[in-house]
C-alpha cells in the first residue's frame, strides 16, 4: 500500500486546488439565494447516501473491512467528475459545482464522524492506526480544504490565465484521480479479483440504488429536469481519491481502500450510461 500512499495526498491536493480554481464566490452565494435544490442534493449525499450504504452493509452481511470500506467511500463528497458529466447530460452545472465545493469543505467534519461512527457501530476499531477523529479533520484541512482556498485565490488574481486553461484543470484532475486508482488496483492485483467478487455486489447497489434515490427524490422536491440529472450524477459519483487517502490513514490494511476503488471502476460506466440515457431520452 506504500504506492498509494505516497500518491494519494499529493493527487488529491491537487484535484482540491484545481477546484478551487474552478470555483467564484457566486458559486457560495448562488446557494443562500436558491437554496431549495442545494439542500434537496444535501440532504442525499449527507444523510441518504451513509444511511442507504449502512442498510445495505446489514442485509448483505458483509465482512467489516469492506462494510468500513463502503462507508468510506459513502462519506465522501461528491467530485469533480460530476460536475463534467452534468455538463455532458445539459444538467445545472452551477449547482453541481455548488454542491460539490461546499460539501468537500463540510467534508472534514462529516467525512470523519461518519468513519468513526461507523467503525464504532461495525467492531472495526481493533484495526485502525492510532489516529483520532480531530487527526484525520486536520489532514483533510490540510489536502482538501487549503487547496480549495488557494485555488480561489489563484483564480482571483489570474483569472484570464485560469478560465482559458479549465479544460486542462479538469483534464489533469481525471489524470491524477485515475492514477490513484489503477495504482491503488495494480499494488492489490493478484487479489482484485476475489475483491471483486465479495465487494463488486454491494458497489453496484450501492451506486444504483444511490443515483435513483437522488433522481426521484429531485423529481419531488427540486425544480426541474436539469437539477434532477445533477443531483442523481452527484450521489452516484463519489471523490474516490479522497476516499481512498482517508482509507489509508486510518487503516494499514489495503482491504479498506478495495470498495472505494471498485465503486470508482463502477460509477463511471454507470454514470456513462446515465447520461447516454438522457441525453437519448431528451
Amino acid at each position: 500500500m506504500e504506492i498509494v500512499t505516497k500518491i494519494a495526498p499529493l493527487s488529491l491536493a491537487l484535484i482540491m486546488l484545481a477546484l478551487g480554481m474552478g470555483l467564484t464566490v457566486q458559486d457560495f452565494t448562488r446557494v443562500v439565494k436558491q437554496p431549495k435544490d442545494f439542500l434537496v442534493g444535501l440532504v442525499c449525499q449527507l444523510i441518504f447516501l451513509p444511511t442507504i450504504a449502512f442498510a445495505l452493509v446489514l442485509i448483505l452481511d458483509t465482512p467489516v473491512e469492506l462494510a468500513v470500506g463502503l462507508m468510506i467511500i459513502a462519506a465522501a463528497p461528491g467530485g469533480v467528475t460530476s460536475n463534467i458529466l452534468t455538463k455532458f447530460a445539459n444538467g445545472d452545472v452551477a449547482l453541481s459545482i455548488s454542491l460539490t465545493a461546499i460539501i468537500s469543505l463540510l467534508s472534514i467534519i462529516t467525512v470523519p464522524f461518519i468513519i468513526f461512527k461507523s467503525i464504532d457501530l461495525l467492531n472495526a476499531s481493533a484495526s485502525t492506526n492510532e489516529i483520532s477523529m480531530t487527526g484525520i479533520s486536520i489532514k483533510m484541512f490540510l489536502v482538501v480544504t487549503l487547496p480549495v482556498i488557494l485555488g480561489m485565490i489563484i483564480r482571483r488574481f489570474a483569472n484570464n490565465f485560469v478560465s482559458s486553461n479549465e479544460k486542462t484543470t479538469q483534464t489533469i484532475s481525471l489524470i491524477l484521480f485515475l492514477i490513484v486508482l489503477f495504482g491503488a488496483i495494480i499494488q492489490e492485483r493478484t487479489n482484485i479479483v476475489p475483491y471483486m467478487m465479495k465487494a463488486g455486489t454491494i458497489t453496484f447497489l450501492l451506486n444504483i440504488v444511490m443515483m435513483l434515490i437522488g433522481f426521484y427524490v429531485a423529481k419531488v422536491f427540486a425544480t426541474g429536469i436539469q437539477q434532477r440529472k445533477c443531483i442523481s450524477l452527484e450521489c452516484g459519483l463519489q471523490n474516490g481519491t479522497l476516499a481512498i487517502f482517508v482509507a489509508t490513514q486510518i487503516f494499514n490494511d489495503v482491504v479498506f481502500i478495495i470498495p472505494a476503488a471498485i465503486y470508482s471502476l463502477i460509477m463511471f460506466a454507470t454514470s456513462l450510461i446515465f447520461v447516454f440515457l438522457i441525453k437519448k431520452t431528451n
